[in-house]
């Protein structure tokens, strides 16, 4: 059978569909790029947000109009399952709760063969090809954010034990990898459902121990229960210094009414020890605009918040009320076009953020891992890659080249984007 993967949303999702596709093609099946080959479309939806979760459902949609079978799982159907199910095409509907032996629910199979053998990593074709490999070491949440619907789809937190995630580790090595980004929903609470518990930094620890890995990067993580010992773990190069920490808002009274577990000024303390211990480190970050109740004197402290805080960029998110969560039941909802305004507002000042730290590397020499090679007119390969810091650098070559990673010197920021010369 020929087998498309689809994802919306966050990096887990991603690391969700890598391991479907080993688990896919260890049955036997292939992999290709596009839902208009396919004989079956897996899709893995999210509704973090209205728009992610419309998202999803246009990407069901396209899958169904190809007349492939479509396979549906992740937050978006796990929130709303009816409706899922009641789309053109679907033929299952697989909850958070079941997804991790998906290919087994849908084909039928022993699912326990995959937690005991270890499978070779598979770098998906199309559009969600990566030569990072994405691994999965924590799902579920214990927060109650007021805004997040994450805790009532994806469950209670819940790790992967340290030996799981080498396995997945070592089969990314043996497949070429030279860069793991783990991944979870609430990254800092790994290791803290075990007895007896412990924390994010021991795994770390074993993981450079016990691999050879060149780089290893972390997804969106919170900005609590990240120890000192954690930080210092930076002092190794083979960490990249690169955090995404989801702020929210700049404003304590609004992150209380979020539910966040952290205040500003702790909030800053993070990113100046990060600095502190590597002065390269890039601080990214989320932010909602128009939370219920914000006003314009709350919006003012975000944004000199913003303002005060050397991030590398960040993603702005007009609040979008999700259902069964306390906010969407808050009084005072600010108005879309407000909303709206105060999104652009922050897009604008992060534009400028991320120009300012992207232009202060101009001249300085970065290892860089290429990500894709893109053919020109004029026979030359237009090449993308990324820096230990979350730098995406262009340079050309006069052949494709991916996953090989050579020091670069920047040479100058165009059209936005940072160019680069091979040293």
């Amino acid at each position: 059978m020929k087998v498309f993967f689809d994802t919306i949303g966050c990096r887990l999702n991603q690391a969700e569909i890598e391991r479907y596709a080993a688990q896919f093609t260890a049955q036997g099946h292939e992999l290709v790029p596009d839902a208009e080959s396919a004989d079956m479309v897996v899709v893995n939806t999210c509704a973090v947000t209205a728009a992610a979760a419309s998202d999803s459902r246009g990407k069901i949609r396209s899958a169904a109009k190809n007349g492939a079978q479509v396979v549906v799982t992740g937050c978006w159907s796990t929130m709303e399952p009816e409706a899922a199910a009641a789309m053109d095409g679907v033929s299952h509907v697989i909850p958070n709760s079941e997804k991790d032996h998906l290919p087994s629910t849908v084909l039928g199979g022993e699912a326990e063969v995959f937690d005991e053998e270890p499978l070779k990593r598979i770098i998906l074709p199309g559009i969600h090809a990566r030569t990072r490999a994405f691994i999965k070491i924590q799902d579920g949440c214990d927060n109650h954010c007021t805004f997040c619907v994450t805790h009532l789809v994806r469950g209670k937190s819940r790790s992967v034990t340290k030996e799981r995630v080498l396995k997945d580790v070592q089969a990314a090595i043996n497949a070429g990898g030279k860069e793991i980004v783990l991944t979870g929903v609430n990254l800092g609470a790994w290791g803290l459902d075990f007895e007896p518990s412990v924390e994010l930094a021991d795994l770390i620890e074993f993981l450079l121990k016990e691999t050879d890995i060149p780089r290893i990067r972390l997804s969106s993580l919170e900005s609590w229960n990240l120890s000192d010992r954690f930080l210092h773990l930076w002092e190794n190069p083979r960490m990249c210094p690169h955090f995404h920490l989801p702020l929210q808002s700049g404003s304590d009274s609004v992150l209380k009414r979020m539910a966040r577990r952290t205040t500003l000024a702790e909030f800053r303390t993070l990113v100046e020890t990060a600095i502190s211990i590597a002065p390269d480190f890039a601080i990214t970050t989320d932010v909602i605009a128009g939370f219920p109740g914000e006003t314009d004197a709350e919006f003012t402290e975000t944004l000199n918040f913003i303002e005060s805080i050397p991030f590398a960029g960040g993603h702005v998110f007009p609040y979008s009320p999700r259902p069964g969560t306390p906010a969407a039941r808050m009084k005072d909802q600010v108005p879309k076009t407000i909303q709206k305004e105060r999104a652009k507002i922050l897009r604008d000042l992060f534009e400028q953020k991320t120009e300012q730290f992207e232009t202060s590397f101009i001249g300085s020499t970065r290892d860089v891992l290429w990500e894709s090679s893109l053919l020109r007119e004029d026979g030359m390969f237009e090449t993308h890659g990324l820096s230990g810091n979350y730098l995406t650098i262009t340079t050309e070559f006069p052949r494709p080249v991916r996953n090989r990673i050579d020091t670069v010197r920047i040479t100058e920021r165009k059209e936005g984007k940072l160019i680069g010369e091979v040293l």
